[in-house]
């Protein structure tokens, strides 16, 4: 029997240059080309990765639509709080099930980018600030996906790391912090779970565009990872297509209207593109194709009932209990004052291109009643402070029991495309909590948003769960742990900061208008807090619990060779009276000084469920490369010989001895690293920061560029004017949509334009904002 191989480069044999050249875009925004002479179809893409997100037809070429309805699972900052890769594998598998039924050949996730800083605005989608987290936890994700027959799509290699300007910013970053934070989660989840495809990201890495990027996307993926799956551009990341065939990007999406087509023939024809680059191309896709297709057309129906229990059920698995003073958690009984429009209408996920059309969506307050409680209602506030709701609140809460307020940021605060301005709540919000509190000391804050806040109110409340993004099944869960039926079992997969002036990379954040420099190296997140002996609010992996757990390791001693992988046992008692699950951590740390290191460094977490009085022998897997770091002398990961002690513990706050390992290494010269040189550690001379560019512009520039000038003003009014009425988009959807209208290059603008614009067409704009008012209008009614 041929194998898919064989068969694919059969088809290669039969296709004509332009058939190849053609098949290595899109057909349109979310479907790839047939190539009806060698019998080979067309497949669907879909945005992801916290639930289905399929368009009801192909309005736009920038993929803004409506969507079908789907399930919708807890976004990743959430889901990744559970610490446990089976909660991830079954919204994978439950997803992959849902694009089954809807003929969806591949889920455009999951996204695993280190959240550097809390204001990015694409934090809600993204896992973690470890990289195992991240790499373990989208492991999961994609192994239940691809146990449907769909492809999964890890997202978006690499270093994008913040929204303002994401499609232009150069990342500098030193090649240890690249590999060491940047990278290794993705590798992580490649040999983990092998995903069909990988994406990549739109910025510039060290001076080059990812999609054109050969040391990320060749040297690394392909020789020094052995990843032979599908490479795909973001949507409208391409900026060079015959440099980025070269470098080693298979599929340009979305179309480009058959411009890049004859560029790339052109290319092949003079000498700049090899064919054999176009055909490793064209192979990936056929492959790819091959594999996938057998699933489409086939007849497939998915539970969505059972779904939405795979929903609320990682929704409960993930919520992370943050303070519970004098146990006023779990409500039992009792009067209880619920207040806050969210516990009607919930913050449930991010805006962008992830956003689902929910089937079945909880409702908080109905689910706290069905659960028996006694409650009386307020809806506490609107998007600015309004006295008569406060005063309606506080009159309700007095004298009762319990106050339960819902509260956090709205999707105005969070959504692709723009960063976050600051680290606050809304006004509104924050002011309902504190006249409460002045009423009624028994308050508990349940809240809902995508990443890290200021909480000026947290001396003044008892107890806070936060529900981050919890998905349709945001309801049941919460009631679920408020009431104790459940209890909590989140861990924090990010630092909570107290303040952004402690955050490391906030001076460096989000850069010029140019380029962002990673000044702060490998201290992202604890590696810097716990390192710097920094205050935080609450620290990564903090996470409370309604039963009590104690740790005995009988502090061993053992020798191991750099590379080895061996197992570290201790055992873990529930000294509580309820059943709950625990999730444990590992962390190594260097007895002796030398290159710079983190003081702790996470290296394996394990989950379990434990009744009252239960005690667990828990196994937690050891790779000594995680000891050390990436040495760019063998560009490998090396630990020099030395004592290393594991500690484990229910968090970082929390750990207790747990062995000794002498390691024993090949004796290679140490790098003298010195975090705060930035220039020697990148070798690139920073440039002086920008803030204004001036003209001329070209394809490379974008509106955002020129919104100082009069032209570029006018220009801006009229592209927004183009794109629609506000009032007519999707909810949540016009910040991203203004920002990717206003900071999309040129090229790219033109490119989804699905060839309404055509090249001559964007390059009159250029002119007319450039002052060349008269070509420039030549060209635009020549365009027309």
């Amino acid at each position: 029997m041929i194998n898919i191989y064989e068969q694919a480069a059969k088809m290669i044999l039969g296709m004509t240059l332009e058939e190849k050249a053609s098949l290595v875009s899109g057909f349109d925004c979310w479907n790839t080309k047939v190539v009806e002479s060698v019998g080979l179809s067309s497949v669907t893409l879909s945005d992801g990765p916290h639930g289905l997100r399929k368009q009801i037809q192909s309005q736009d070429n920038l993929g803004i639509g409506g969507s079908i309805p789907a399930t919708s699972f807890p976004a990743q900052c959430l889901s990744a709080c559970s610490f446990d890769p089976t909660v991830t594998y079954k919204i994978g598998k439950a997803i992959g099930e849902e694009c089954r039924n809807a003929d969806v050949a591949m889920i455009l996730g999951p996204g695993i980018n280190i959240k550097r800083h809390p204001l990015c605005g694409r934090n809600f989608e993204y896992l973690s600030e470890d990289p195992i987290v991240a790499g373990k936890m989208a492991a999961g994700f994609i192994n239940g996906v691809q146990s449907t027959g769909v492809g999964a799509c890890i997202k978006h290699f690499a270093a994008n790391n913040q929204e303002r300007r994401r499609m232009t910013i150069n990342a500098i970053i030193d090649e240890r912090t690249l590999h060491e934070i940047y990278l290794k989660g993705f590798e992580i989840a490649l040999k983990e779970s092998n995903p069909r495809a990988i994406m990549c990201s739109y910025n510039k890495i060290n001076g080059t565009y990812a999609s054109e990027n050969e040391y990320i996307l060749t040297d690394i993926l392909r020789n020094k990872w052995k990843y032979y799956g599908l490479t795909i551009s973001d949507w409208g990341a391409v900026h060079d297509r015959v440099m980025g065939l070269m470098a080693g990007l298979d599929l340009e999406m979305p179309g480009s209207a058959g411009v890049n087509d004859a560029k790339i023939i052109e290319g092949i024809n003079t000498g700049r593109l090899t064919e054999k680059a176009l055909d490793r191309a064209v192979m990936h896709i056929i492959v790819y194709v091959l594999a996938t297709d057998r699933n489409v057309g086939i007849k497939f129906k998915c539970d969505f009932e059972e779904h939405h229990r795979v929903a609320v059920c990682a929704a409960r698995e993930s919520m992370v209990l943050l303070k519970n003073d004098d146990d006023i958690l779990p409500v039992k009984s009792g009067s209880i004052a619920v207040i806050g429009d969210f516990a009607v209408n919930p913050r449930y996920q991010g805006a962008g291109s992830s956003k689902v059309t929910p089937n079945n969506l909880d409702c908080p307050l109905e689910e706290l009643k069905k659960a028996g409680l006694d409650i009386e209602y307020a809806k506490g506030y609107s998007s600015k402070p309004d006295s008569k709701l406060i005063e309606e609140a506080c009159e309700i809460a007095k004298g009762k029991d319990h106050v339960i307020i819902f509260a956090g940021l709205t999707e105005r605060y969070e959504s692709e495309g723009v960063d976050r301005r600051d680290m606050s709540m809304p006004d509104s919000h924050n002011e309902l909590i504190k006249e409460v509190c002045k009423v009624n000391k028994n308050v508990i804050v349940v809240l809902m948003c995508g990443a890290p806040v200021l909480m000026p109110w947290i001396d003044d409340v008892k107890a806070v769960l936060l529900a981050y993004l919890g998905g349709e099944g945001v309801g049941e869960a919460i009631a679920d742990i408020v009431t104790g039926k459940v209890s909590p079992s989140g861990k924090l997969a990010e630092t909570w900061p107290i303040s952004l002036e402690s955050v490391a990379s906030n001076e460096n954040f989000p850069g010029d208008m140019r380029t962002v420099a990673y000044k702060e190296t490998i201290y992202v997140g604890y590696r810097d807090y716990i390192t710097n002996n920094k205050r935080t609010r609450y620290n990564f992996t903090h996470g409370l619990s309604y039963s009590k757990f104690a740790y005995n390791t009988g502090r061993s001693q053992q020798y191991a060779n750099f590379g080895d992988k061996f197992n570290v046992s201790f055992a873990v008692k529930n000294t509580g009276n309820i059943t709950a699950k625990e999730t444990s951590f590992v962390f190594v740390q260097k007895m002796d000084e030398g290159v710079y290191m983190p003081k702790l460094t996470l290296v394996g977490f394990a989950k379990h469920e434990y009744r009252p009085g239960e005690e667990h022998m828990v196994t937690v897997n050891i790779d000594t490369k995680d000891f050390g770091y990436y040495h760019t002398g063998i560009k490998d990961f090396y630990a020099s010989s030395g004592v290393y002690n594991l500690y484990c513990g229910t968090s970082i706050d929390n750990l207790v001895p747990l062995t000794q390992v002498i390691l024993k290494s090949e004796e290679i010269a140490e790098p003298s690293y010195a975090p705060n040189d930035f220039e020697k550690l990148t070798g690139h001379k920073l440039p002086e920061p920008v803030y204004r560019i001036k003209r001329p512009y070209t394809m490379e520039n974008c509106l955002d560029d020129a919104k100082h000038t009069l032209l570029g003003k006018m220009v801006i009014m009229i592209i927004r004017h183009v794109a629609g009425n506000p009032a007519d988009r999707e909810s949540g959807q016009d910040l991203m949509i203004d920002a990717s209208l206003v900071e999309m290059p040129f090229f790219a603008l033109m490119m989804s334009s699905a060839g309404q614009i055509s090249e001559e067409g964007m390059q009159g704009i250029i002119d007319l904002i450039n002052g060349k008012i008269l070509r420039g209008i030549y060209k635009i009614l020549k365009n027309k």
